[in-house]
């Protein structure tokens, strides 16, 4: 199922959430085919790519943000433990 709106056109907050959304329901289907099904798995992959993500912009002929919001990513990650 492709997501909408695709990571590399994403320009705002709503637009975020909707492709989490779709994340999540694409997990949801996708019966255990994720790489990383579970939650520690998942978050210790999330981990490893930030930390290589100016590999993966480099690869892709991109330069990663200077000046992405880096905070409010950590925020959403960590208020996600706990909001209903």
């Amino acid at each position: 199922m492709p997501m909408t709106p695709p990571p590399d056109r994403l320009d705002s907050r709503e637009g975020l959430a909707s492709f989490v959304r779709d994340l999540s329901h694409g997990y949801r289907e996708s019966e255990g085919s994720w790489e990383n099904a579970d939650l520690g798995d998942f978050l210790e992959a999330l981990a490893a790519w930030i930390d290589d993500a100016d590999g993966w912009y480099r690869n892709a002929g991109c330069d990663l943000p200077p000046h992405g919001d880096w905070a409010f990513f950590a925020r959403a990650l960590s208020a996600a433990t706990v909001y209903e």
